[in-house]
């Protein structure tokens, strides 16, 4: 053996000789043995001499390298390679209200709010969940772990893969919100909007809060990342496989139980089982129905009878009323055209009012048989609604089910015998109702109604009649003539006054001078005041003066009445001719005068020429003789 085996041998070898020799270092040695006994047992001691690896151990290394391998080994096996910033299956290792305790592997526990399971109201301890971690080592060297963020960075592919799939997934409702509410689904934040909770209308959101819901995706915008949800989906298609295997059963005329479950302004809708029917406003009762609400509430159990429906269409038309008698089926039957009968008003319209005589059975009441008055143009003006009142029989249809009833019918016509009451030329005061562009209508008794034209109402010309009268003004009226077969009068007013064109006509005849004074000038001419608050009028062209010029407004002036216009009632007058035709007539008896005098000279040299012929002809003749 070598020198340096030996020492190696040596060194090796137990030292209690050496404690047994040196007392001071007793204690220490024995607190050093224990330790390279047991250094010993896990190095090169363990293995076979031929195999102890004197390079290592001469070089101060404590394990050889196959010890160093298989430690490594079993060191890692201890611990978890824990990698920021990725997302980790952990398990469930604690759990309380507050806080969960996840394990990643080994040693590697991470504390996460339970907040983040409050989807999960199931969760326990060994549950399986992915978690993402955020840090391997806070400021208090724990770990760092995040069930949210984990959830949401898988969540969007989770979320568009279950929109493809039509895959039913469960969403935690986190809170309600205008319109609808806001649920949890892989992380995301989903909208569900009221109308999709439920196939029935939902009056109570707050009781689906903090409650886990199955859902289906029906809506992502990939640009905002919004995503929809519908829980009415799913019910949809199990109500649609219920309400396949009802229409499969159905029949007409049979008849149902089931619960009011929608009402709206047309009608009930009635869940039958989870397939829901209508019944239509007008198959609630036999009677008028105003309302849906009058007849049945909301949530109430009632029978009803199937009226039609429509496998392709997935309708079904219910009916109430079908299952009670028709109330024409109890009406009196002896009551025919003629008799009296009482009701409600229960619905007007503009041409007549509906009367109830008995429930469910109405008459209607023409605008035109309410009253005798030509007034009446609207039902509303006469009735409104839970009036009692009693009307006429007037006709009645059994088979089509309609009755007429008349209401003036019951009061004394007024056009009986009109013509002794109200005799053609007679006067009568009444009262003026309406006045129209064409004249007045004049009331003389409640029924009795005539029309005082708008040429009737004065001799003088007006634009229109309330010129004259107004609504409500009693006035006197002369019947002029009748229409006894469509209830009409003709009356009128001038008629009762004398005609002021008879006293016009006497005191301003054709050719007669008069005074008047300008009142107004127009571009064809000038409006004339004449004595007597009489009016004419003159053409521009009439209008000149002496001097040439246009007379001015106020100018008091003579003119010549030249033409009367009875039709018209116009009085036409000229100032022109009241000075031009002096003139003439001045003009014509000096040319007279003139004509005269030259007719007199004329005559006077005709005798002298004839005197001087007659001469010359006697002296013609005494030459001739030779005398």
């Amino acid at each position: 053996m070598s020198e340096i085996e030996n020492k190696e041998v040596a060194a090796a070898a137990p030292v209690e000789p050496a404690v047994e020799t040196v007392k001071p270092a007793v204690e220490t040695v024995k607190e050093e043995a224990p330790k390279a006994e047991k250094k010993s047992t896990m190095l090169n001691a363990s293995v076979k001499p031929e195999d102890f690896d004197w390079n290592a151990f001469e070089g101060g290394d404590v394990y050889g390298d196959t010890d160093r391998k298989a430690i490594e080994e079993a060191y890692d096996k201890t611990l978890s390679k824990v990698v920021e910033n990725e997302v980790v299956e952990g398990e469930v290792t604690g759990l309380n209200k507050r806080e969960v305790v996840v394990t990643i592997g080994g040693k590697s526990e991470g504390v996460i709010p339970v907040s983040e399971f409050r989807y999960d109201p199931d969760l326990k301890v060994g549950d399986k969940v992915e978690v993402y971690v955020e840090s391997a080592e806070d400021k208090k060297g724990q770990l760092v772990l995040s069930h949210r963020k984990a959830r949401t960075l898988k969540s969007w592919d989770r979320v568009n893969e279950a929109f493809e799939n039509d895959e039913v997934v469960k969403g935690f409702v986190k809170t309600r919100t205008k319109g609808g509410m806001i649920v949890d689904v892989f992380g995301i934040e989903a909208f569900l909007p009221g109308s999709q909770i439920d196939i029935k209308p939902i009056r109570d959101y707050d009781q689906f809060v903090n409650q886990n819901i199955d859902c289906k995706i029906v809506k992502i915008n990939q640009e905002f990342r919004n995503v929809v949800v519908s829980h009415k989906a799913l019910l949809e298609a199990e109500q649609e496989q219920k309400r396949a295997e009802l229409i499969s059963k159905l029949e007409k005329g049979q008849i149902l139980e089931g619960v009011v479950k929608n009402i709206t302004n047309y009608g009930v809708f009635v869940d039958l089982g989870g397939v829901d029917g209508l019944i239509h406003i007008t198959d609630l009762s036999w009677g008028r129905v105003n309302h849906p609400e009058e007849v049945v509430s909301l949530d109430e159990k009632i029978k009803v009878v199937v009226l039609d429906f429509n496998e392709q269409q997935k309708r079904i038309a219910l009916g109430l009323k079908q299952l009670t008698p028709h109330p024409w089926d109890n009406l009196n039957p002896d009551l025919k055209v003629g008799d009296k009968v009482k009701g409600k008003v229960i619905l007007i319209a503009d041409y007549g009012a509906f009367v109830e005589i008995e429930p469910g059975v109405e008459g209607l009441v023409h605008v035109s048989e309410m009253s005798w008055s030509p007034r009446l143009h609207s039902a509303q003006e006469f009735l409104k609604v839970g009036d009692e009142v009693e009307a006429q029989v007037l006709s009645i249809d059994r088979e089509a089910r309609k009755i007429s009833l008349g209401l003036k019918q019951l009061t004394p016509n007024p056009w009986e015998n009109i013509r002794e009451k109200y005799p053609v030329g007679s006067k009568h005061k009444a009262v003026v109702r309406n006045i129209t562009n064409f004249g007045v209508f004049a009331e003389l008794e409640d029924g009795v109604e005539g029309l005082v034209h708008i040429s009737d109402l004065s001799w003088n010309k007006i634009k229109h009649p309330s010129e004259i009268v107004s609504p409500g003004d009693t006035i006197e009226v002369q019947i002029l003539d009748f229409d006894e077969a469509n209830h009409k009068l003709s009356l009128g007013m001038k008629q009762l006054t004398p005609n002021p064109w008879d006293e016009i006509e006497a005191k301003y005849p054709v050719g007669s001078v008069v005074e008047g004074t300008v009142a107004s000038l127009t571009d064809k001419g000038a409006n004339i005041t004449l004595d007597g608050n009489a009016e004419g009028f003159a053409f521009s062209r009439e209008l000149v003066k002496e001097d040439g010029k246009q007379p001015t407004v106020g100018e008091k002036l003579l003119f010549k009445v030249i033409e009367l216009r009875r039709s018209t009632r116009r009085i036409l007058l000229s100032h022109l001719r009241t000075y031009a035709e002096v003139k003439e007539k001045a003009a014509a008896a000096e040319a007279e005068n003139t004509k005269k005098a030259v007719k007199r000279v004329n005559a006077n040299v005709e005798k002298a020429t004839l005197g001087d012929i007659d001469a010359l002809a006697a002296l013609k003749e005494k030459f001739s003789k030779g005398e």
